[in-house]
């Protein structure tokens, strides 16, 4: 019977983590094999993700770095169970398309688009959904629009809103917004096409970044959910992605 594929870090931990996985599965028969477990830590699991972002497989992160969100903690007593139990939940990434210097660049992010200033000075930017102004102009540095798995994470450091993972939203954050000074940004369907424009390229230059793939002097932006792609996460039943989420709103609250 074929095993679940295994993708490691490089990193100590994760090594030492797949060592034990393998020894385990070399004694034990896994009934799954339609599982790629990922060692490492949230920003390996995206890299991951994305390179085999045409894969039908589900995903089980185990944790080594890190806070680890999008991860579970690993357990040699547990894991064979862990896995025949895994519930699975299916997420969307964002696309973007950004115009620069009359070339048309296209990647994915599974947490975030970040639209950020290049420059010492502040980013001019227009934020339209579809032919919809949102705001037609922002002073600041810079503007998030996140997914609901994103959301927890870089957005909620700007203090955008933490999105709940079946909200069907996605959430458009200011970075240290100057002007207006208190736009708190927007909360808008997934369905939406999000468009920023560098209102002033040659004097405010601005990048774009998909989780980590950056584009710089961007022009044009357009964002928008990427359904034709869908990553299936498996999660342990005491860390679902839907629980850690919700706990990040509790402590939200309270603080």
């Amino acid at each position: 019977m074929n095993k679940p594929l295994i993708i490691s870090d490089t990193n100590v931990k994760s090594l030492k983590i797949k060592k034990q996985i393998i020894k385990i599965f070399n004694k034990e028969r896994i009934k799954r094999s339609d599982i790629i477990i990922v060692i490492g830590g949230d920003g390996f699991m995206l890299q991951t993700l994305k390179k085999n972002k045409k894969s039908k497989k589900s995903f089980y992160g185990i944790n080594s770095g890190n806070y680890g969100f999008l991860m579970n903690k690993f357990s040699g007593k547990l894991i064979v169970k862990n896995l025949s139990r895994a519930k699975k939940v299916n997420i969307s990434p964002l696309e973007m398309s950004v115009n620069s210097n009359n070339n048309l660049r296209k990647s994915i992010a599974i947490n975030e688009i970040s639209i950020l200033r290049q420059s010492r000075q502040a980013a001019n930017l227009s934020i339209k959904n579809n032919k919809k102004n949102i705001i037609k102009k922002l002073v600041s540095d810079g503007v998030l629009v996140s997914t609901p798995a994103g959301s927890t994470a870089y957005n909620l450091s700007v203090n955008g809103p933490i999105l709940n993972l079946n909200s069907k939203k996605i959430s458009i954050a200011p970075i240290s917004a100057f002007r207006p000074r208190r736009w708190a940004g927007k909360i808008v369907s997934d369905k939406s096409k999000v468009i920023i424009k560098n209102l002033n390229p040659k004097k405010r230059p601005i990048s774009a970044v998909a989780d980590n793939v950056e584009v710089r002097n961007a022009k044009k932006i357009v964002v928008k959910v990427q359904t034709k792609i869908k990553f299936n996460l498996l999660y342990d039943k005491n860390t679902s992605l839907q629980k850690k989420i919700k706990l990040e709103q509790l402590r939200k609250e309270i603080n």
